[in-house]
């Protein structure tokens, strides 16, 4: 007689650890798509201070990506914790601590130590109460930071900050090479390692509770736990991106607080397809390359062509460009198995 197999604690019985090793696996598509940062800074070498905003937007969507797209808790907030990056590092700078990764580090603890805080008022009510609540969050830190002048410098923000050179060597140049370098490396760390954990345990378990949250207690998951943990997580992205801007710019504003900003990421977010991180940063990229065309063409009347791309494809590319790809895809591969 076979002896019972032992019992799965309800963690893992939420995934097959065999399929969860191919899924992590990388794809050459996704090789690709690193390559083309790497292409861009030999093709492009006048728009590398351009080129640095969209990495550094990227990280943002990746930070709201964690929250919505993964976890589904909805934000119109993640520029408070963007926000509190950038000015912690134009801070420190001021005061003669200008060592970019200290500055990194820095901002990256006090923006988790934020979303950390506030996860307990965002996560107690339903979507629409956490909506308003992270709403006005951000105008809260931005009114504020409006107001204390003296520290912000406000509309007029902190200018010509005494950032130091990367590692000693690599300065922030005029032409923006190692700002540019910098983006990039940072982006596909943070990348990286949100990768690891949506391909592990708790990011599944993350996906399960936003298909079905009521069931997921019942398993003995720890929902609350996971949700404040992912919701540090995406402010400690969203403070990393804040430093960053900061950091390659050697300028910050009160603007950084904005709630334009956060709702430009939920556009992009929306855009490029949610809970797919390739589909956070193609949104980000798609934007940023739209909004600069378009500004350039038309100053006044870009937001109106934004939109109607943005409703083009809503109505025609389910799960956004991510998933109208997908579809592409998968469209081609039939036709050539009935070839």
């Amino acid at each position: 007689m076979n002896p019972m197999p032992p019992a799965r604690a309800p963690a893992d019985a939420l995934f097959d650890p065999l399929a969860m090793r191919r899924a992590a696996r990388w794809r050459l598509s996704e090789t690709l798509f690193w390559a083309l940062p790497v292409l861009a800074y030999f093709a492009f070498p006048d728009d590398l201070a351009l080129l640095s905003q969209i990495a550094i937007t990227a990280l943002l969507a990746i930070s709201l990506d964690l929250i919505l797209g993964f976890a589904g808790i909805i934000s119109l907030g993640q520029a408070a914790f963007f926000g509190i990056g950038a000015y912690v590092a134009a801070l420190l700078a001021q005061h003669g601590w200008g060592d970019p990764l200290l500055g990194l580090a820095a901002a990256a603890a006090l923006s988790a130590l934020a979303g950390w805080l506030t996860s307990f008022l965002v996560l107690r009510g339903s979507d629409l109460t956490r909506l308003l609540v992270t709403l006005g969050i951000g105008l809260m830190l931005f009114v504020a930071a409006n107001q204390m002048t003296t520290i912000t410098g406000g509309l007029d923000g902190l200018q010509g900050l005494p950032i130091g050179a990367l590692l000693g060597h690599f300065s922030f140049g005029l032409y923006g090479r190692a700002a540019y370098v910098y983006s990039v490396v940072v982006l596909f760390a943070l990348f990286w390692v949100a990768r690891r954990l949506m391909h592990s345990p708790f990011g599944l378990s993350l996906r399960a509770l936003r298909l079905n949250p009521q069931r997921m207690p019942a398993l003995g998951v720890a929902v609350h736990t996971r949700l404040i943990a992912i919701y540090t997580l995406g402010a400690l992205y969203a403070g990393v991106a804040g430093a960053l801007l900061t950091q390659t710019t050697q300028f910050v504003s009160v603007d950084v607080f904005s709630f334009t900003r956060s709702a430009e990421l939920l556009l992009m977010l929306v855009f490029g397809g949610a809970a797919t991180l390739y589909g956070a940063m193609l949104g980000a990229i798609v934007f940023m390359l739209v909004h600069s065309l378009l500004s350039g063409m038309n100053p006044q009347y870009w937001q109106f062509w934004m939109g109607l791309a943005l409703i083009a494809v809503v109505l025609f590319a389910r799960g956004g460009l991510m998933g109208g790809l997908r579809a592409l895809v998968q469209r081609l591969r039939r036709r050539g198995e009935q070839a």
